[in-house]
């Protein structure tokens, strides 16, 4: 394949940013380790060829959120098409452990990394794995991918398609490059309108675009199953009233801290839980809370030892030797730190009281928001900060229902905060009611591409039947 445009770009800006991340050993370990895994060498079973495995569509979910979107629809398409091979491809780190956690153990889901987009990586994936259909969730368009794709036949949907304001005015600026990879788009399932208007200003064909809605409602479960929530409660002591801070960033969790300092004036038995959003972080945010003065209890850590709570001081904890949660203070409670994966939803379900992160400070366009469904859809009194713009379908819904609480700087958390634990009133009842009414993306996303899978499945056994 001759190498284009693209690959002679990606291939400066490497050059160009080597100096950056070649001179730390850690990014250049991370630089590295990327591209090994994501330079396109899918190895299948020992033996075994695509045309052994069966028909194939390529699941494409950048990270944990758009992973967890995409559930409903793979357990869809598996359903319709019980011999249907799915390949799930994701881009983080954090992304590919929780793929692994979910369809690990699967025989029917193969787990990869996206390919970077340099044509010959993405050449090895397609021609390795030859997939009936790609799915990409979200906004994760590459030129040479999309490309390679209608080389081969193979159509591309774009399913709970989302673009932010700034995405939006960087692909216009550069539209002369991108509006035909828009227009290759075999079909474009927006979450909302005004997205669906953006995906047609760059390129996208009227005929194949549609508003779906998010599939974001249709997998939080708005049921709770509280074996698991009470076995966590029981290994780590969590006790109501409880506050969890879920799914935090950079800055957040000092200022979550601070309120609830203040917080425990008026509500001495108030517990809180922070659960970051990147498990990276796990180690500084415990730092941060024991240099606060807060025990730190956590989850990794397994169940504590002896009873609900670390030892009064630190010469207990001495003499006792056989309790792993670490104390800094005898003055203050303990705080939980959920530092393990999968467990989010946990915490939520025995939250009195939640906080989303990722909202109340500007971590830039691409982090504004994290998922605040989850905690809605079990009805718990939420309350995110302003930075919640990649959400702004469920943040409308929940708006207009009176189904969750907004701040605008830190001070107010803390009002916030104290005011649902005082008068919960029924914002957590609306939030659930807003998350059932708003079921059924998945299900209209299935309606646009099982006919284009069809159509795949017939030609290609027309094509087996002539050879």
């Amino acid at each position: 394949m001759a190498i284009n445009f693209y690959d002679i770009a990606y291939g400066f800006g490497l050059g160009v940013s080597a100096p950056v991340w070649a001179v730390r050993s850690k990014t250049r370990r991370k630089v590295l380790d990327a591209f090994h895994q994501r330079m396109g060498n899918v190895a299948l079973d020992v033996g075994e060829t695509a045309k052994d495995r069966g028909p194939c569509v390529i699941v494409h979910a950048v990270s944990v959120g758009e992973l967890n979107a995409a559930r409903g629809l793979i357990d869809g398409l598996r359903a319709r098409h019980p011999d249907l091979h799915v390949v799930v491809s994701t881009t983080t780190q954090t992304g590919h452990e929780r793929a692994e956690a979910v369809y690990g153990n699967r025989s029917d889901v193969t787990l990869i990394y996206y390919p970077l987009d340099f044509s010959a990586a993405v050449a090895r994936v397609l021609d390795t794995l030859k997939p009936l259909a790609v799915i990409l969730m979200e906004l994760e368009l590459w030129p040479n991918f999309i490309n390679a794709c209608e080389l081969r036949g193979i159509p591309v949907i774009l399913a709970n398609g989302r673009i932010t304001a700034g995405s939006f005015n960087n692909f216009r600026i550069g539209s002369w490059l991108t509006r035909r990879m828009f227009r290759r788009l075999t079909a474009v399932c927006a979450q909302e309108k005004a997205y669906a208007d953006r995906f047609l200003t760059l390129g996208a064909e009227p005929a194949t675009t549609s508003v779906t809605g998010t599939m974001k409602f249709d997998t939080a479960s708005t049921t709770i199953d509280p074996i698991a929530a009470d076995a966590l409660a029981s290994e780590i002591g969590l006790r109501h009233p409880l506050w969890v801070a879920g799914s935090t960033g950079p800055g957040e969790e000092e200022l979550v801290l601070q309120s609830y300092q203040a917080l425990l004036v008026e509500f001495p038995d108030l517990q809180l839980a922070i659960v970051p959003r990147k498990p990276e972080r796990f180690d500084e945010v415990a730092a941060l809370i024991e240099r606060t003065g807060y025990p730190c209890i956590r989850r990794s850590a397994g169940p504590l030892v002896a009873g609900v709570n670390p030892p009064a001081d630190d010469s207990a904890a001495t003499e006792a030797g056989d309790n792993p949660h670490p104390t800094s203070s005898p003055k203050l409670p303990p705080v939980i730190l959920g530092d393990t994966m999968g467990e989010l939803r946990n915490f939520f379900t025995r939250a009195d009281v939640v906080f989303v992160g990722r909202t109340l400070v500007d971590l830039g366009e691409k982090q504004h928001g994290s998922d605040m469904i989850e905690p809605c859809a079990l009805g718990k009194p939420t309350v995110v900060g302003p930075y919640t713009q990649n959400f702004a379908e469920p943040m409308n819904a929940l708006r207009l229902a009176d189904g969750i609480v907004e701040i605008k700087t830190p001070p107010e958390l803390t009002e916030a905060i104290g005011r649902l634990l005082r008068h919960p009133g029924d914002v957590g009842v609306r939030a659930r009611q807003v998350v059932q009414r708003q079921r059924g993306a998945t299900d209209r996303t299935m309606a646009v591409i099982e006919p284009i899978l069809q159509a795949r499945l017939k030609a290609q056994a027309a094509a087996a039947a002539e050879a």
